[in-house]
């Protein structure tokens, strides 16, 4: 079981930067990898970035690339998304999702492959 809370959402002026954070929590933590995910109104969810707990090079979907950075503090149980140089396209609810390191069957970047999600939190981004 894990459990997952976000947190750092808010609106921020075109341009600006937010950190979302994301707690992990429960015995299997580290036997997940935490992914972030974004979800506009009226679009599917959609990935961001993902972070391995074991370390190695962290993935981004093409929106993020280059404005956004995943981090991870293993001590804290905490991951992080900063995002910088926002657009009002960046504007979503956004998730944190744990992903068992040995599933198959689903790319790491399919929702489905991600068994554990956080409640998501806002982030509005405006013009």
């Amino acid at each position: 079981q894990v459990q997952l809370v976000e947190s750092g959402g808010g609106l921020v002026q075109a341009g600006g930067s937010l950190r979302l954070s994301c707690a992990a929590s429960g015995r299997d933590v580290f036997n997940h990898n935490v992914g972030w995910f974004r979800q506009a109104a009226g679009k599917e969810r959609e990935f961001v970035a993902t972070v391995a707990w074991s370390g190695g090079l962290p993935k981004y979907g093409d929106s993020a690339e280059g404005r956004f950075t995943v981090t991870r503090d293993n001590d804290k149980n905490t991951v992080y998304l900063q995002m910088n140089r926002l657009i009002p396209e960046d504007t979503a609810v956004y998730y944190c999702a744990a992903r068992w390191v040995y599933t198959t069957g689903y790319s790491f970047t399919n929702p489905r492959g991600y068994a554990y999600w956080g409640q998501g939190t806002q982030v509005n981004v405006s013009s």
